[in-house]
């Protein structure tokens, strides 16, 4: 993204702008401005992020791969990037829509949160999955099979179930995300209607990426146990004591294992990984948005 096309885009703002009191929803537009943003941050960002795993899981990062393969995964993340994105943000325009007309209030953070932590639930049939074959590859949990992202699904199906298996940390995401979502979303919503009051200049979609990047960032400092735990959940093996043991167990034990570093462990590329990731995939919504909404004008 660079600066011409952001100014270019910005010439859009009077009529497109999201910071119109009255936004035109398009479920058609968040399908496919979520989908775009979705697969671009996942690819770009890809790399942080197996660092990010690998940190978090119980062999340790040498052993769970260093910094061998670090695009190992890649094609799971990258197939289920941009459905998830989609679903995720038709739930969220959806929801805010539902929200502020059941309760008759306009930008209330209690809406964006009740709307946040719905499409994170729904977002979750899908991320689930994805999450399982992206990490398993990552930590090279599966490398001594070769096994492809379906193989290492159909594995844990066939020798799991449907719920131990393709959605084993389900619940463990979901506490994840729905902290995040209720941080994320209201401060990034907050920061966007705030931008032309507090700057005096119009939106645009390098403003709104910079929006999502500091919410993110925050967001992801805030929760990094919580992720720490849902990696843990989602590696661990069959036989594994993980596998028994309730997420505040698991919470406890890292913490008399490695203290307040185990909490926290993969901070640093998670708050960077989320920053960025925020700044592509806010930006790149709202510029597909924009995009999206200009030709239908045009037309």
């Amino acid at each position: 993204m660079t600066a011409d096309l952001a100014l270019d885009s910005g010439a859009l703002a009077a009529h497109i702008s999201m910071q119109d009191p009255a936004p035109k929803f398009s479920f058609l537009h968040a399908l496919l401005a979520g989908g775009v943003a979705g697969v671009v941050v996942d690819i770009a960002l890809f790399p942080i992020d197996t660092v990010k795993t690998r940190l978090q899981s119980e062999l340790g990062f040498w052993r769970a791969g260093g910094f061998r393969g670090i695009y190992k995964g890649l094609a799971p993340a990258a197939a289920g990037s941009a459905p998830t994105a989609a679903l995720f943000f038709c739930a969220y325009e959806c929801g805010k829509q539902f929200f502020s007309s059941v309760t008759n209030t306009k930008d209330s953070p209690y809406v964006h949160m009740a709307a946040a932590s719905t499409a994170e639930v729904l977002a979750c049939l899908i991320r689930v999955p994805v999450e399982i074959a992206k990490q398993r590859s990552q930590t090279l949990l599966g490398h001594k099979q070769q096994q492809s992202a379906l193989q290492i699904l159909m594995r844990a199906y066939r020798t799991e179930g449907l719920r131990r298996g393709l959605y084993r940390g389900f619940g463990s995401t979901i506490m994840r995300e729905i902290p995040f979502s209720l941080i994320q979303f209201p401060l990034w919503e907050y920061f966007k209607r705030q931008w032309t009051p507090v700057t005096g200049y119009e939106s645009t979609p390098l403003t709104v990426a910079l929006c999502g990047a500091v919410a993110g960032g925050i967001s992801a400092g805030l929760t990094t146990p919580l992720d720490v735990v849902k990696t843990r959940i989602m590696l661990a093996e069959r036989e594994s004591l993980t596998r028994r043991r309730s997420p505040h167990s698991i919470l406890h034990g890292i913490y008399l294992e490695r203290g307040f570093s185990g909490l926290f462990a993969g901070f640093v590329p998670r708050v960077l990984w989320i920053t960025l990731g925020g700044a592509f995939f806010f930006g790149f919504y709202d510029l597909t948005t924009r995009l999206l909404g200009a030709t239908n004008t045009d037309h």
